[in-house]
């Protein structure tokens, strides 16, 4: 679960404060245009989900699908500089070979930041929040300018680049998510995305669809699901907030309902052992529990927050413990490291 205060940057890095009266304003015309949105998008919608999936082009850097094998992170000041991902790996005694970032809607892609991710052996992992957009409109093609920007740009780079939209869906805490969007102009929106970034030759991109480990208030996961020909891997977020908080609680029925819907493989795409759920010994936990589901490896969310026991200050540094435990949980639960991780055969 992401910050709201690092939400709200995000946002504002790529759009301007409004005024209070700018902002009804605003709010009126894009309720405006949401609602034309929705006409265009029940037939756009009903194309889609009657379709079948566009196959993907030849992958030309394919990342490999291996048990156990990738260790990302989500740092602060990322995509702006490299550095932080750079000390993260330094303190957890391996350079991470995912690095990921949040893309505001209608941010170009990050490829200054993805070419420093692949010369320090890593793939890029790029969640895009569209947070200032219409998901209908989207699933209408009223975005395909931007969307096809950004697919050039990402087919260009050629490497490797693992690709999330409107993550954790199936909970209620983001505008596109449960109880705000429905389900299936969700699903419409990715699958519309997902084609358009195949037309455009973009061979080189997992997607990842990523939902929220199972609370009280998330939703079915089974609603958002847009079918496997849409889907190279599955993500879960998921963190440990107290210390009764274990990989069986948090993870495990959320991953039992995945392989009851498909059986793509699983990385735990957002996650952190707090503070206050005693973070040197249940990092261990989350490493073993990782290992043991047979998922592909986790990304580490390294920041830093002061918003009560749900956003906690996650980092390792300046913890030797919980460093030293992290240290123990990369030796012992994760593949042994290889930068021949980025070239494979081709993929969807």
């Amino acid at each position: 679960m992401r910050s709201p205060v690092l939400a709200r940057a995000l946002r504002r890095a790529a759009f301007p404060r409004r005024s209070a009266p700018q902002s009804r304003q605003h709010g009126a015309v894009l309720a405006a245009a949401v609602v034309i949105a929705l006409v265009a998008v029940g037939l756009t919608a009903t194309r889609l989900l009657a379709s079948p999936a566009r196959p993907a082009p030849p992958g030309r850097a394919a990342l490999p699908a291996r048990p156990a094998s990738y260790l990302g992170v989500y740092e602060n000041g990322a995509p702006a500089s490299y550095q932080p991902v750079t000390a993260f790996g330094q303190a957890a005694g391996r350079a991470p070979n995912l690095a990921g970032y949040f893309s505001g809607w209608a941010q170009p892609f990050a490829a200054g930041f993805a070419r420093q991710a692949s010369a320090h052996g890593a793939a890029v992992l790029v969640q895009i929040d569209p947070t200032y957009a219409s998901v209908a409109a989207i699933a209408a093609g009223s975005y395909d300018g931007y969307l096809r920007s950004f697919a050039a740009s990402v087919a260009a780079f050629g490497r490797p680049v693992v690709i999330g939209f409107g993550h954790e869906m199936n909970a209620t805490w983001y505008p596109w998510g449960y109880h705000h969007v429905p389900p299936g102009t969700f699903v419409a929106a990715w699958r519309h995305i997902v084609t358009l970034f195949r037309d455009q030759g973009a061979g080189n991109v997992t997607w990842l669809w990523t939902i929220n480990a199972s609370l009280g208030s998330t939703g079915p996961i089974a609603d958002w699901w847009p079918g496997a020909g849409y889907v190279t891997w599955v993500g879960v977020d998921g963190y440990y907030y107290r210390p009764r908080d274990t990989f069986a609680s948090v993870f495990a029925p959320t991953l039992g309902q995945v392989r009851a819907l498909t059986g793509k493989p699983v990385l735990l795409s957002e996650t952190a052992v707090g503070p206050a759920a005693d973070q040197p010994a249940k990092i261990g936990n989350l490493f073993a529990g990782m290992r043991q589901s047979g998922a592909l490896g986790l990304v580490w969310f390294d920041n830093s927050q002061h918003n009560g026991i749900y956003h906690q200050d996650w980092r390792l540094e300046g913890r030797p413990a919980a460093v030293a435990a992290f240290r123990a949980g990369v030796t012992r639960q994760l593949a042994p490291a290889s930068r021949a991780r980025l070239t494979g055969a081709g993929h969807g």
